[in-house]
C-alpha cells in the first residue's frame, strides 16, 4: 500500500458547475494554530473561487445559487451522490428554479464556520459539535441552525501504539490527530469520553495530546508508523484504511459507545437568512439530499463507484468502500440521531451557554428532521 498521502486534490471540471479546494498542511506544520489554519483555508477558498469564477463576499447567494462546504470522507457520500446524479438541479427545476451548485473542500469545522459566517458559502458540512458552537453563538444574529444529517457513522479513535488499549493508556509521548483541536466533533467526542472516565472537570485532559491534521495526512501517518502521530480520531474510510494498512492499528474508542448508539456526527447547517431568502433553493437541496439517501440505500454498488470517482477517499479499495456502505452500523438518513446528549454536555462544561432540549432547538423545522434526537 502506498503510504504517501493518497488523497490528493481532485478538482471537478467547470462543466460540473462545482468548485473544489483543499488544504493539506505539511508535517512540519502539525503544531500550527487553529487561527492560522483557518486563515490558510480562507486563502485557498478565495484562490479556488477566483479560478472557477465563484463569487465571494459578505452577501449571501441569491435564489438559484448554492455554495456547499464539505470535507473529506465517505460521510459526505450523500453530497457526492447529489452532485453526480444532479439531484439538486433536478429538484430545483421541480421548484421552478435553475440552481447553480458549487462545492468547496475544507478540512476542519472552524474553517467551514468562517466561510459560512462570512457569506462565502450557503451550507456548511461539518461535525455536529461545530454546529452546536455556531448555533449558540449566533442566536439573535445570523441564527445558524442544522439543515440535515448526513447519516449515522461510527467514528473510530485508532492507535498504532501497542501500549494503548483505552483512552486511559495515552501518555505524553502520544499525539492524537484530529481535524481541529478542541472543537471538531472528534475532539468533542473525546472530551465527552474523558468526562465520563475522569469527571467533567477533566474533560480537556487529552486536549494537550491532540494535533490538527486533515484525515488524509493522519491516515498516512498511522499506516506508516514511526511518526509523532500515534493515534487518529477520524471517519470512514480513513479509519478502515488504517486498520487494514497497519497490523498494529486497533480501535481504542468508538463514537457510538460515547454518544449512546448510532449517531449523526456529521451534519449540514446554514444561516436563517439563507433559508428565508432562498426558500426554493433550500427546499430543493433538502429534497435532493433525501433522494440521495434513498439512492444509496437502493444502489450501494453504484454509490461506491460515485464516491471513488469523487476522490473524497483517495485510492481506496472498492470492496472496502462497499463494506462501509453495507455496514449495518451505517445508516443513510437525513434525520439527526443521538445528538442532543453531546450538546447538553457542551453546555454543562461551559463550551456553549444555551442548553439544547431537542433537535427543534438547533435544526430548522421540517417533518423529516424534527422527529430526530
Amino acid at each position: 500500500m502506498n503510504i504517501r498521502n493518497p488523497w490528493a486534490l481532485r478538482s471537478q471540471p467547470p462543466g460540473k458547475q462545482s468548485t473544489t479546494s483543499s488544504s493539506h498542511p505539511a508535517a512540519a506544520a502539525h503544531g500550527a494554530t487553529l487561527g492560522s489554519a483557518s486563515k490558510h483555508a480562507a486563502a485557498v477558498l478565495a484562490a479556488t473561487a477566483a479560478l472557477w469564477g465563484v463569487a465571494l463576499g459578505g452577501a449571501q447567494a441569491a435564489e438559484g445559487q448554492l455554495r456547499i462546504a464539505q470535507q473529506y470522507g465517505i460521510v459526505y457520500l450523500l453530497l457526492n451522490v447529489a452532485q453526480d446524479q444532479q439531484f439538486i438541479e433536478k429538484q430545483g427545476k421541480a421548484q421552478g428554479v435553475d440552481i447553480k451548485v458549487s462545492y468547496l473542500q475544507f478540512s476542519g469545522g472552524p474553517a467551514v464556520n468562517d466561510a459560512l459566517l462570512s457569506g462565502n458559502v450557503d451550507i456548511g458540512g461539518a461535525g455536529v459539535a461545530p454546529l452546536f458552537t455556531l448555533w449558540d453563538r449566533t442566536k439573535g444574529k445570523q441564527n445558524v441552525k442544522g439543515v440535515a444529517s448526513l447519516g449515522n457513522f461510527p467514528y473510530y479513535l485508532v492507535s498504532n501504539n501497542p501500549q494503548v488499549k483505552t483512552i486511559a493508556d495515552f501518555s505524553d509521548k502520544d499525539r492524537i490527530a484530529t481535524p481541529a483541536v478542541g472543537v471538531s466533533v472528534q475532539s468533542r467526542v473525546l472530551q465527552y469520553a474523558s468526562a465520563k472516565l475522569w469527571g467533567e472537570q477533566h474533560y480537556q485532559r487529552l486536549d494537550k495530546l491532540q494535533v490538527a491534521l486533515p484525515h488524509p495526512d493522519a491516515a498516512a501517518a498511522i499506516i506508516k508508523g514511526g511518526t509523532e502521530i500515534t493515534a487518529h480520531f477520524g471517519n470512514p474510510p480513513f479509519q478502515e484504511v488504517e486498520l487494514a494498512g497497519n497490523p498494529n492499528a486497533r480501535i481504542v474508542l468508538n463514537s457510538y459507545e460515547v454518544l449512546g448508539g448510532p449517531a449523526s456526527s456529521t451534519v449540514l447547517y446554514a444561516t436563517e437568512k439563507f433559508r428565508q431568502e432562498s426558500p426554493k433553493t433550500y427546499r430543493a437541496f433538502l429534497d435532493a439530499l433525501d433522494e440521495s439517501a434513498r439512492f444509496v440505500q437502493a444502489n450501494p454498488e453504484q454509490a461506491a463507484d460515485i464516491f471513488l470517482k469523487s476522490g473524497g477517499g483517495g485510492k481506496v479499495d472498492r470492496n472496502l468502500i462497499l463494506q462501509i456502505i453495507k455496514n449495518p452500523q451505517v445508516q443513510f438518513t437525513i434525520q439527526p440521531q443521538n445528538t442532543v446528549g453531546l450538546g447538553q454536555f457542551l453546555q454543562r462544561v461551559g463550551v456553549i451557554k444555551t442548553k439544547p432540549e431537542s433537535v427543534r432547538d438547533y435544526f430548522f423545522d421540517d417533518p423529516r428532521i424534527s422527529g430526530g434526537s
